[in-house]
């Protein structure tokens, strides 16, 4: 079993910044597929950004690319997600998620953005941006 804690989450003013994190712990031994999704009120949930532990390119949606960054480790074991420019649209709870992964070519292959894909997640952390 793999636990998932995030924190972070806040209130920001448009154009402001937020740093979300992850911490995992459990049965952690492999390489995971980890990701960080979003939920707005009244809509479903999408997949923010994703990565692979054993490395390589990472994933984002259209929606942040070229503001949000997904990172691990720093400290170990754990899962970030730093939002910069942040907009009011992207006001929502952030979960993040995982998934074993034995390969590169299994995090490829994952539909990207589909919570289906995604075993373990957290409990989520807020985020409002505010115009």
């Amino acid at each position: 079993q793999v636990q998932l804690v995030e924190s972070g989450g806040g209130s920001v003013q448009a154009g402001g910044s937020l740093r979300l994190s992850c911490t995992v712990s459990g049965s952690t031994y492999g390489t995971y597929c980890m990701a960080w999704f979003r939920q707005p009120p009244g809509k479903e949930r999408e997949g923010v950004a994703s990565l692979y532990t054993g490395g390589g390119p990472r994933y984002y949606a259209d929606s942040v690319k070229a503001r949000f960054t997904i990172s691990q480790g720093n400290p170990e074991n754990t899962l970030s997600l730093q939002m910069n420019s942040l907009k009011p649209e992207d006001t929502a709870t952030y979960y993040c998620a995982a998934a074993q992964c034995t390969s590169f070519k299994d995090f490829t292959s994952m539909p990207k953005g589909s919570p289906n894909s995604y075993t373990y997640w957290g409990q989520g952390t807020q985020v409002t941006v505010s115009s």
